[in-house]
């Protein structure tokens, strides 16, 4: 399920990179898709992915840049991407199989009278 979490962090604390570590840790999280700043001081950062611990994205970024705050976390739909009727051809897939010899008895032409040899 796609979702967005908006997720407050203090980037004026005196560090020079807080804000790009900030983005590089959201960026390393597992199913984060895009992440972007937000708000008027930019103090937000806005992060959507597919299945994103965001309980986990928090305290990251707790441990690392300071102070976060989970604002909010909403799923998202896309209205836009359903196919106004068109339906796209599923073909079946093809299975190449290994070719079949034909195996036959050839008989002997050379056929004694006797048994005995």
């Amino acid at each position: 399920m796609k979702q967005k979490v908006v997720i407050r962090v203090n980037l004026n604390n005196g560090k020079k990179n807080a804000r790009t570590k900030a983005l590089q840790i959201a960026v390393g999280v597992q199913g984060v898709e895009s992440v972007s700043l937000q708000g008027e001081d930019s103090s937000q950062i806005v992060v959507v992915g597919n299945d994103i611990d965001s309980v986990h994205l928090t305290s990251l970024l707790r441990k690392k840049v300071g102070s976060a705050e989970l604002m909010s976390l909403s799923p998202i739909s896309y209205e836009g991407d359903q196919h106004n009727g068109i339906q796209s051809m599923v073909w079946p897939a093809y299975q190449a199989s290994v070719p079949y010899y034909y195996t036959y008895d050839v008989p002997d032409n050379n056929q004694d009278s006797c048994t005995l040899m």
